[in-house]
């Protein structure tokens, strides 16, 4: 019998996504920029316990194996379209992060045509995915001229940079591990 959907993990799963308007809402249109560290804290810190409860108290659902990745992923493009506008993040970063998120998209569709399974999220895949979510609230954070900014301009660049290099390497492994499948695929087929 498979699970219930209402679980508690699944319910810190739903808070986070209800978090990400919140958290536009609270830095496009207020500019409460504490309030909308204070959002995405509780985000990282949901997504963090989502999965581990799940796990623990052997409540895992496919919702949750879902949602989980793909709330992520929308939290991460919600936050880089806000950084973007309010020009925190370069660029180039934005456009790296949100390339790989849509070919990655690429594959998980032709994967579902397929029959397979979507791609398993990897222990990297979740350290890139935390260092990101850390890295955020750090960096709203240094946007205020302080002692506490230039300290979370320092520890955010820190979770950024990590963040960045490991989500751009679990990119290709997960590419990599999708052609592989897909290819299979095709050389049963022939």
């Amino acid at each position: 019998m498979p699970p219930p959907l209402l679980t508690i993990p699944n319910g810190l799963t739903l808070l986070r996504f209800l978090g990400i308007p919140l958290f536009i809402y609270l830095t496009l249109k207020l500019q409460a920029d504490e309030w909308a560290i204070l959002v995405l804290a509780i985000g990282g810190a949901t997504d963090y316990f989502d999965g581990k409860l799940a796990r623990a108290w052997n409540q895992t659902s496919r919702f949750g194996e879902l949602a989980d990745p793909a709330i992520d992923r929308l939290y991460i493009l919600a936050t880089l379209i806000v950084f973007l506008i309010r020009d925190i993040v370069p660029a180039w970063m934005i456009v790296l992060l949100i390339l790989r998120d849509v070919i990655l998209g690429v594959f998980t569709i032709a994967l579902a045509r397929l029959s397979h399974p979507p791609l398993s999220v990897t222990y990297l895949g979740k350290a890139a995915t935390f260092n990101l979510l850390y890295a955020f609230p750090f960096l709203l954070l240094a946007q205020n001229e302080s002692v506490i900014g230039d300290v979370a301009f320092v520890l955010g660049w820190s979770f950024a940079i990590w963040g960045f290099a490991l989500y751009m390497v679990t990119g290709v492994g997960y590419a990599r591990e999708a052609i592989t499948q897909i290819r299979g695929v095709r050389v049963i087929n022939s």
